[in-house]
């Protein structure tokens, strides 16, 4: 079982992205929890409140502490990503960085025909001092929101969910994959037995013992 936290950068209660993140989360597989990580209720990050700390700041640390993975939903801001959403972020990263090496599904979106593109690439960039873990591939930019759901907040178009579908599938093997490589990382650093590992899909792995 795998534990992600769900980021939707609108706050507006009937927010587009809101809904595009309810409609992902009802794609993944049965092994995958989502929490949704209420940013709205963070304080401004000040680096004065710190080491003291923040209760908000420190409740969501933990939350962050908790996760293998994040799934982002946002739009696009002044091609940028919202206050809110980077406020997040800042807090997340100190006086530890709490988000290293967790992977991350980027989903941007807008009223427009752009997808909410500058929101999607602002967040990567943000990744790389992070080391989050981003879905390469697709990229997922959704654009025409306010005509994507119909009366019961369901997306109308098959496929688009076929293809949102094909993003969620891509982010759960990610999720795994970098789960598998952080295993035997640690096994290879905590071993001392130099005995072959084998994975299951045949691949060998042997850790040799260098003289000293």
């Amino acid at each position: 079982m795998k534990k992600i936290g769900v980021f939707v950068g609108s706050l507006r209660k009937g927010s587009y992205s809101k809904k595009l993140a309810k409609a992902l989360v009802s794609l993944l597989p049965s092994n995958i929890e989502a929490e949704f990580l209420d940013t709205g209720v963070l304080p401004l990050f000040n680096d004065d409140l710190d080491p003291n700390g923040v209760p908000e700041w420190n409740h969501f640390r933990h939350q962050l502490d908790e996760l293998d993975g994040l799934l982002i939903v946002t739009p696009e801001y002044n091609r940028s990503i919202p206050g809110a959403l980077k406020n997040a972020m800042d807090i997340g990263s100190r006086p530890i960085n709490h988000f290293g090496g967790r992977v991350a599904l980027v989903v941007s979106d807008s009223i427009g025909n752009a997808g909410g593109y500058g929101a999607n690439h602002h967040l990567r960039q943000t990744f790389t001092t992070l080391d989050i873990i981003p879905v390469q591939r697709p990229e997922v930019y959704i654009a025409h929101t306010d005509q994507l759901f119909d009366e019961n907040d369901m997306i109308k178009n098959e496929a688009t969910i076929g293809f949102l579908q094909s993003a969620i599938d891509a982010f759960t093997k990610l999720l795994y994959l970098t789960s598998l490589s952080k295993s035997v990382g640690e096994f290879l650093d905590d071993s001392t037995d130099p005995l072959p590992l084998t994975l299951g899909d045949g691949t060998i792995i042997i850790k040799t013992l260098t003289a000293r």
